[in-house]
């Protein structure tokens, strides 16, 4: 039954960064690798609806990090076109309902933490023009725009230039994403935010006292906003054992954020990292700090069913499970996305 759900629902991801995978191949390739690497994956997780972060690297910070972030940019746009029977790049919540009636994936872009930025506010509109619609200020430091959760001890709100940003993305249709943003920062954009704004990728502080999670404070100031939360799978911020992190772990998250905030404010952020650590690390240097971290199942994406599965076991309503797995994001995304005010 949990797998006819899954595959009957509309099952948004709000965080994969695998274009981080698919851009460390040459540009040639971009659009085949995505079709044969990642392609079945969403496939087999039953995507409908995949949230695409551009994410750059320290090594590209700070003097290529706009470079960085055009190269990425571009990378979906390639994808894009060279698998338009699959997939659609989209712009607004019309671009998505299309792509689904369809029968394809529909992308959208984001900005994680935007160091291409910098303070340079003013090219939040050229960003907007290439497609991006979703955006956050900062990563686990600090940026020109804002503070990281991992510097929460300074206690420090957004910038002059945050400020600015904010109101910028919030004039162009670009949903404002809290996740890793420092806890005086958040509170600092629930005083300002006068659209949605979301967490594209964070879990409960309640039940893990760990600073990239919310605390129920802060999940009920962005439901307060019409925004959704977006649950993160990494085991790090599930629990501190590693035996403890599993899927029955994550749900607790999942429905913990639900019973603070709402089932109509609760999505899917995955955050399947050791899926990319593993398409970009060569054989002799695995990285087995990250296989520590994963729930055993959630890998990748084709792990999504067990999520539903472990939503059934708790005795869900199907309508409430449905909203979870990606009608919320949905109905976000078809109000805000792309639209000017």
């Amino acid at each position: 039954m949990s797998r006819a759900l899954h595959h009957r629902a509309v099952v948004a991801d709000a965080h994969n960064d695998l274009l981080i995978a698919v851009t460390a191949r040459p540009p040639h390739r971009w659009a085949g690798y995505f079709r044969e690497r990642w392609l079945p994956q969403l496939r087999e997780g039953g995507v409908n609806l995949q949230v695409l972060p551009v994410f750059i690297d320290d090594r590209f910070r700070p003097e290529g990090a706009l470079r960085e972030t055009l190269r990425m940019i571009e990378c979906a746009h390639t994808l894009a076109e060279g698998n338009a029977d699959e997939v659609r790049l989209c712009l607004d919540g019309d671009d998505i309902d299309a792509a689904l009636a369809d029968g394809r994936i529909a992308l959208v872009l984001a900005l994680e933490s935007a160091p291409g930025l910098d303070a340079n506010v003013e090219l939040l509109p050229t960003l907007h023009r290439l497609g991006v619609r979703i955006a956050s200020l900062a990563h686990w430091g600090r940026t020109a725009l804002a503070d990281g959760s991992g510097e929460d001890a300074t206690g420090s709100r957004l910038t002059e230039a945050g400020v600015r940003a904010l109101k910028e993305m919030e004039r162009l249709g670009i949903l404002f994403d809290v996740s890793h943003l420092g806890a005086s920062g958040v509170a600092h954009v629930l005083e300002l935010a006068t659209r949605p704004v979301m967490a594209t990728h964070s879990s409960a502080r309640a039940l893990l006292d760990h600073h990239r999670n919310l605390t129920d404070e802060q999940l009920r100031g962005i439901a307060a906003t019409g925004g959704t939360v977006c649950v993160n799978f990494l085991g790090e911020f599930l629990a501190t054992a590693p035996a403890d992190r599993t899927v029955d772990r994550l749900a607790d998250h999942i429905v913990h954020i639900a019973e603070v905030i709402g089932v109509g404010h609760v999505g899917l952020g995955p955050d399947f990292i050791k899926e990319v650590s593993d398409d970009t690390t060569p054989p002799c240097c695995e990285d087995v700090e990250y296989a520590r971290l994963v729930v055993p199942g959630l890998e990748g994406p084709r792990g999504l069913p067990l999520v539903t599965e472990a939503l059934v076991r708790r005795g869900l309503p199907e309508a409430d499970i449905e909203k979870i797995l990606g009608g919320n994001v949905l109905e976000l995304f078809r109000k805000e996305l792309g639209r000017p005010r």
